[in-house]
């Protein structure tokens, strides 16, 4: 019969997520292969659907300009977008504030995995969206495929084009509904020809790169198993939920048995070809009962070796204890909803006949379950069964001589105690006594020692009890069957008190397990340094493993180094391995299948992020870390050390960020301060030098000389306290841009000029086609890249060098500008680094500067969302190139502008 009743512990935990969740809004997510499939239509459509018994409100949807989607925009009510000032532009985000209080019933976000501007409350829109979630508002938004975490790799993979812009998948399988939009490839590519995904010239580009029909093929089909991923969860929750018993066959699914016999085995590798002629996936499930806790060195080897290979061959494979194997399998079968059972051949043991086989039992508990027997290999070999009848008994019969020993001892005083009692109380009482001291027995010693009382009691009890006395005669037949019966209780109490008795033994062991984790994760959760965590996971290991452990972490280029600690442990560890290990992230050593015959395990401590290092752990005993309980211990103490290592490098990511940035606001208000303070007097002395060649009094050559050499020297101090203050203003944020459409020639000219004093008399070359096109720029800030680039130019080239300015319209978006000189060049390898504050060509050169103005024109550029960077040319001369963007300028009525 099929117990339909929840699970207790199942019921308080979905009433405490019905209670959690009761006052957050819901979430769908309308998800399709690619852009252009009708994910915004069809959220929009939806959103017109509800609009009649809710208050729907547009928090952002991108059109795209296609004339279908602005159609169903018309009628809702939208949100006006803030704008947000990065780098001195204007842009325009969504409004988090003024939605939480306008608090409509239902939201509509496009674009979930969409990174919100620097300054925001959040980085990611999807963090946005579940703020809105906790404040009780519905939400309907949209996702591609390539923008899942655990895809987005495969994605780039398969089209060449990789998008940095992700969601988390817990995101994505924690909403409440998932829409799939499906398109057919030939009709997304007709749309897309149409010009209904992009523009025309976009839409051609594309259907050479992103979108061809192989791509979107293959995505589709990602779309589609990601779906059904889904909907499998939600078929299991909805199971647990509701207490769903039967198995609902939506698919097939292959749950392989594994025993202690040899026939798991070949279970296994039937299970895996199976599955594979399927295309399903298949579980393999081990349950350790008490007798199976027992069972020899030699068994318990093979059982981990067919978990392993379960595992090798893609199942999920799980250890779980149980009373009775056949429930405890067919209990799990129901939980992951697996249709298909495959169990091995049993051959049932003539000895007990009132037993029955692992397959019959199965069968008993799973009626509903399609069960496939596999045949035995060959005939010597033993199964399932005959592993229990055989090994278990005769491993539960062993115990220490000295045992024996004193359950005859136990037997002896059993006898003298009841000796002076036997004129006393009748016969069957005194028998009481003697099946007391089998119960001690067993409970003290085990069952082979409570065996063998439960025989030396009944001879005792016949020999100087039952009339005759001190003789083994029976003077009645009826003592007899009190012998028999004597002996059978004994047995069977001995029995179930050997089992409950180590039941007890095992319920403490976890116990201390579970007490063990618990001190372990509170003291970790209290380590600020490496060192401590080191310190914990060699006491952990010591005291729960009786082994020793070695801590190794990554430093910033990915190599491995010793974590020093208060418990310094030589076990002789090879550093390769431990960096093969992490660098495939994979264990190696004692017990896995990457060097085996190596003495000690290395294990990958695998953060939520990344891979963090390496535990090394050295076990006197090459089994004792193989069980499955065991396994599943240091796996969980392997995660606890990566997780407290992964949070004290965020912390202290987290303490060096804010101290960069407090010094560096430290650092700009003292730049701004002193810069202040030096313009003023500098400006003086320029002005006292101008004043001294206009003096009446002619002055000497020696005079005049001087007089200029101040003045230039006041111009070039000037120029730097110039440098700092914009440095100053560019790193505070408090320049806007002025932009205006204007030819660039005009700000090239001005630059010429300004640079003037500093060029010695070299003249600069400017090369620009007829043609280039207007700029929306700012002249100002524009005006100070050129000269600054000019000013390094004169700096690092000789007086009779060549100084050139050129430009090109590199693409229908983009125009090219440069300044090249015919000097030494760049420094090798230092292209990117010079670019970077206070970084200098040459260190401890004689030429006046602080290293600024590059990192000024960086800023400037990409202000103007441009891109520069410098290089050498193959002359050896340095060559500075920045790419800023075509825009369009606004039309002039030539009428009005005449009139």
């Amino acid at each position: 019969m099929i117990d339909s009743r929840p699970n207790p512990d199942q019921l308080l935990a979905q009433i405490k997520r019905e209670q959690i969740g009761s006052g957050r809004g819901r979430l769908k997510i309308f998800f399709g292969a690619t852009a252009g499939v009708g994910k915004t239509y069809a959220m929009l459509s939806a959103a017109h659907q509800q609009e009649k018994d809710k208050n729907v409100l547009i928090g952002i949807v991108e059109t795209h300009g296609r004339k279908e989607t602005l159609a169903l925009v018309e009628g809702l009510k939208i949100l006006p977008l803030k704008e947000v000032e990065y780098k001195g532009r204007q842009l325009k985000e969504f409004d988090l504030d003024q939605a939480l209080l306008e608090k409509p019933d239902l939201i509509l976000m496009d674009e979930l995995a969409h990174s919100n501007v620097p300054g925001s409350r959040h980085p990611k829109r999807w963090q946005d969206v579940d703020d809105l979630l906790s404040a009780g508002i519905d939400v309907y938004s949209t996702i591609n495929v390539q923008h899942l975490e655990t895809l987005n790799d495969v994605v780039g993979g398969i089209t060449g084009v990789r998008v940095w812009e992700t969601v988390p998948d817990h995101v994505f399988d924690s909403a409440d509904e998932v829409v799939l939009v499906d398109l057919p490839p030939d009709e997304l590519l007709q749309r897309l020809k149409d010009g209904k995904v992009y523009l025309p010239q976009q839409a051609e580009r594309a259907s050479q790169n992103f979108f061809r029909k192989g791509n979107l093929i293959a995505l589709r089909e990602l779309a589609l198993r990601r779906s059904a991923d889904r909907l499998d969860h939600e078929v299991l929750k909805y199971r647990k939920d509701n207490a769903v018993s039967n198995v609902w066959q939506t698919r097939e699914s292959i749950l392989a048995c594994i025993g202690p016999g040899d026939e798991s085995e070949k279970v296994v590798r039937s299970a895996a070809r199976i599955a594979g002629q399927l295309q399903v996936p298949w579980h393999a499930v081990y349950v350790e009962t008490p007798a199976l806790q027992r069972l020899p060195k030699k068994n318990r080897e093979r059982v981990l070796k067919v978990i392993a290979l379960a595992e090798e061959m893609g199942a999920r494979a799980v250890t779980i204890g149980g009373h009775d194997a056949a429930e405890t399998v067919a209990t799990y079968a129901r939980e992951q909803n697996l249709s298909r059972l495959v169990v091995g051949s049993s051959v049932k043991n003539n000895w007990y006949f009132w037993q029955t086989t692992f397959l019959d039992a199965v069968a008993r508990h799973a009626p509903d379950l399609d069960l496939m027997k596999i045949a035995r290999g060959s005939a010597s070999r033993k199964t399932t069964e005959e592993v229990y009848d055989n090994e278990t008994w005769l491993t539960q019969l062993r115990a220490p001589w000295h045992s024996f020993a004193l359950s005859l001892l136990i037997c002896g005083l059993t006898g003298l105690i009841a000796a002076p009692l036997n004129s006393l109380i009748e016969l069957p009482n005194i028998a009481m006594f003697f099946l007391l001291a089998v119960v001690l027995v067993s409970v003290k010693y085990g069952l082979g020692p409570s065996l063998m009382a439960s025989l030396v009691n009944v001879l005792v009890f016949d020999y100087f009890f039952v009339p005759p006395r001190f003789s083994f005669a029976v003077s009645d037949v009826q003592y007899v069957f009190t012998f028999i019966v004597m002996f059978v209780v004994g047995l069977i109490t001995a029995k179930l008190t050997t089992g409950l008795t180590y039941q007890a033994k095992i319920a403490n062991r976890r116990e201390q397990r579970v007490k063990s984790l618990y001190e372990m994760s509170r003291d970790l959760s209290g380590a600020l340094v490496r060192e401590k965590v080191a310190e914990i996971s060699q006491h952990f290991a010591a005291v729960e493993f009786k082994a020793r452990s070695k801590l190794l972490l990554a430093d910033d280029d990915n190599q491995l180094e010793h974590v020093s600690s208060v418990m310094p442990d030589d076990i002789g560890l090879d550093m390769s391995i431990a960096q093969w290990a992490f660098d495939h992230d994979k264990e190696a050593g004692n017990g896995t299948d990457s060097l085996p015959g190596v003495p000690l395990l290395y294990i990958p401590l695998r953060a939520p992020m990344r891979t963090r290092g390496v535990l090394v752990i050295d076990s006197p005993s090459t089994t004792r870390l193989r069980s499955p309980e065991q396994r599943r211990l240091l796996d969980t103490f392997a995660r606890l050390l990566a997780i407290s290592i992964e949070r004290i490098h965020y912390v202290t990511v987290a303490q060096q960020s804010s101290i960069q940035v407090e010094s560096e606001r430290l650092r700009n208000s003292l730049l701004s301060a002193i810069s202040h303070d030096l313009r003023t007097p500098l400006t003086a002395l320029v002005g006292l030098a101008d004043a001294l060649e206009m003096l009446d009094a002619p002055l000497s050559d020696e005079q005049r000389q001087i007089t200029a050499i101040l003045r230039e020297k006041a111009l070039k101090m000037s120029s730097q306290v110039g440098n700092l203050l914009d440095m100053a203003r560019l790193q505070s944020g408090a320049v806007r841009l002025n932009q205006q459409w204007l030819p660039i020639e005009e700000v090239i000219g001005t630059s010429i000029k300004a640079a003037e004093p500093m060029s010695e008399g070299r003249r600069v070359s400017v090369d620009l086609p007829a043609d280039f096109p207007l700029l929306k720029l700012d002249p100002v800030l524009m005006e100070r890249v050129f000269v600054n680039l000019l000013e390094n130019a004169y700096k690092y080239t000789g007086k009779t060098s060549k100084v050139s300015i050129g430009g090109a319209v590199i693409s229908p978006n983009q125009v090219e500008v440069w300044v090249q000189d015919d000097g030494p060049g760049l420094p090798a390898g230092k292209e990117e680094a010079i670019f970077r504050k206070f970084e200098r060509g040459q260190k401890e050169s004689a030429i006046v500067g602080v290293g600024l103005g590059l990192t000024i024109c960086r800023a400037i550029i990409e202000a103007h969302n441009g891109k520069i960077r410098g290089e050498t040319t193959k002359q050896g001369g340095a060559r500075f190139s920045f790419i800023l963007p075509i825009g369009r300028p606004p039309k002039v009525d030539l009428m009005d502008h005449d009139h």
